[in-house]
């Protein structure tokens, strides 16, 4: 038996059905405060977007650079392409995603790997052993 997904308690039914203002209740402080500060006319867009996707009218990815968007139940399913600095990795949303943000799925920074010291080292680090 699978599993089935809650948040806080109700159901991704339950979540679809409910209003906005009821959904912002259920969410965290800072979440509340961002989406009850106003959406921005590019969030605005990428919602149309997202909405117009989900109904199958877009066939192109969508492309976007707002991390700070807040995920919605009515988002679940779509794919988004997010900008991580370097280039647009795609986000699958799914119900568990429901009240964090699109940036929290991509990672901006990558593990450094160093490699043999170059020109202008300091002293020490010019002697590499040869094998």
């Amino acid at each position: 038996m699978v599993k089935e997904f809650n948040y806080r308690g109700l159901s991704k039914d339950d979540l679809d059905n409910t209003s906005l203002e009821k959904l912002f209740l259920l969410f965290n402080s800072r979440q509340r405060r961002s989406l009850t500060r106003g959406i921005t006319d590019g969030k605005r867009k990428l919602i149309e977007e997202i909405k117009s996707a989900k109904a199958g009218k877009l066939s192109s990815p969508i492309k976007t650079h707002l991390r700070d968007l807040i995920v919605l139940p009515y988002m679940v399913g779509v794919t988004v392409n997010v900008f991580s600095g370097k280039e647009f990795r795609p986000v699958n949303i799914t119900t568990e995603m429901i009240g964090r943000y699109l940036g929290e799925y991509v990672i901006t920074n990558k593990k450094v790997q160093h490699g043999a010291p170059g020109v202008g080292a300091s002293r020490s680090s010019l002697y590499v052993p040869l094998k």
